[in-house]
């Protein structure tokens, strides 16, 4: 086997996602063979260090020996089994766990297998709490712009990337959209928590002419990932969690990509020092290895549930592969290795060096912002620094950057004119330079 055949092989049957097909007759597909650490290693035998964690789920490197030991043992004693009227010890110990580690106040646990499918779980367990308590009237959501959640219909709904969104907009609920506390939309001396001020007062405008309709407000904490890497700061989510209460609606945490240590606490909620009424994870709570997907939610919510079968008042929706019994031992090795390895402390570390290593982009004449949140960096160019205006999507400034990484042994994916940087966990001081050096070289050409 070698990259060649693999190539003609995969052209003839795949359907790859988030692609356009015919860009792969020009643009080269990267087969790959084998994993260690940071390295993927193709059919040929070069090496890219994987710079956003395949996705943004990779936290302890690929083929990581504590957690490929964790599923061999468990996969001699238990592949499968229904979670409807059975269990099984990893998913009790999993949920022990996670209720212990998450905001105070969340207390169950309920699994699907993507985060779609848990940003789906969330909207449709608020939808039927308020309904179940005889406010049937509240139908609506509330997101903000520049959002996304997923890609299934419930998720697309509630998120605002026209890329994803507008095709399907005719199969959509209709949310009610409210500006983003993006940072990066900040005016001249303005700082980011002055943003987060100015934009909390949207909000409350929306909830207070919306929500007698509104079931939930759903946001990713701190960062909005498939929206360009925008960052906003804590502050908003506090004054979010207040709002919340006060109008008597439901906070979503979408901490799907943010969880796990990305942001530099193990949730980014925690910087906000709030606790959601449910919280979306999934990505990095297995490492990369497996689909799983998990909503925490309070009593309150449970309790809405919790009647007579005849009440019809259960939440009857499930996944083949609810809590697969491998998925949560790879889940549960994750967290062995954050207990062990003072992990959080030695991302404070890493991101320093991200920050430093990064910092010189700001004086680039195409740089219109550098941000970063813990493990989370990105690069946003433009075609004037002064306006920050944008460099037109059709030009795929960001591809110039993919490629030119490719060619040096790294794996760096831009989001449109975004680059950024989500590494595993195990990376290197060394190698984040050598990032920062490829990531420059790749705005140069990108650019010129």
């Amino acid at each position: 086997m070698n990259n060649e055949t693999l190539k003609k092989r995969d052209l003839a049957v795949v359907w790859h996602p988030c692609t356009q097909m015919k860009d792969h007759e020009h643009l080269p597909m990267t087969p790959i063979r084998r994993g260690e650490g940071v390295w993927l290693e193709d059919f040929d035998g070069r090496r890219y260090i994987d710079a956003v964690s395949s996705w943004w789920v990779n936290l302890f490197g690929h083929a990581n020996p504590y957690i490929n030991e964790a599923l061999r043992r468990q996969a001699e004693q238990l592949e499968h089994v229904i979670l409807a009227g059975f269990t099984h010890e990893p998913v009790v110990e999993l949920s022990e766990r996670l209720v212990a580690l998450t905001p105070q106040g969340l207390s169950r646990c309920f699994y699907a297998d993507s985060g779609s499918a848990a940003v789906e779980v969330a909207l449709k367990m608020s939808f039927h709490y308020w309904l179940n308590r005889g406010r049937g009237e509240k139908t609506r959501f509330i997101c903000l712009s520049n959002s996304y959640h997923g890609e299934t219909l419930g998720a697309l709904a509630v998120g605002d990337v026209a890329l994803y969104k507008s095709t399907y907009r005719p199969l959509l609920m209709e949310a009610i959209t409210v500006p983003s506390p993006d940072c990066f939309e900040r005016e001249p001396g303005e700082t980011c928590e002055q943003v987060a001020l100015r934009r909390i007062a949207d909000m409350e405008a929306a909830l207070e002419r919306h929500a007698h309709e509104t079931c939930a407000v759903i946001v990713e904490p701190l960062v909005q990932c498939a929206g360009g890497m925008r960052m906003h700061h804590p502050e908003y989510l506090k004054r979010l969690r207040q709002l919340c209460d006060r109008y008597e609606v439901h906070l979503i945490a979408d901490e799907i990509a943010v969880g796990f240590g990305r942001t530099g606490t193990m949730f980014a909620c925690e910087q906000a020092g709030i606790s959601p009424d449910f919280m979306c994870l999934s990505k990095g709570l297995t490492a990369g290895y497996l689909p799983l997907s998990v909503v925490l939610t309070h009593e309150q919510v449970y309790d809405a549930f919790y009647d007579e079968y005849t009440r019809l008042n259960a939440f009857l929706h499930s996944h083949s592969y609810t809590a697969n019994p491998l998925a949560c031992t790879a889940a549960l090795a994750t967290l062995d290795l954050f207990e062990k390895d003072a992990v959080l402390e030695h991302n404070r570390h890493l991101a320093q060096v991200i920050r430093e290593t990064l910092a010189p982009l700001a004086d680039h004449p195409h740089v219109g912002d550098v941000r970063q949140h813990g493990m989370i960096a990105a690069v946003e160019m433009v075609k004037d620094k002064a306006t920050r205006e944008p460099y037109p999507w059709q030009e795929r400034r960001g591809l110039a950057v993919y490629r030119h990484a490719l060619e040096r042994g790294a794996l760096l994916r831009p989001l449109g004119n975004v680059a950024y940087m989500m590494p595993p966990y195990v990376i290197t001081e060394e190698q984040i330079r050598f990032l920062g050096e490829v990531l420059a070289e790749g705005i140069d050409k990108a650019v010129a």
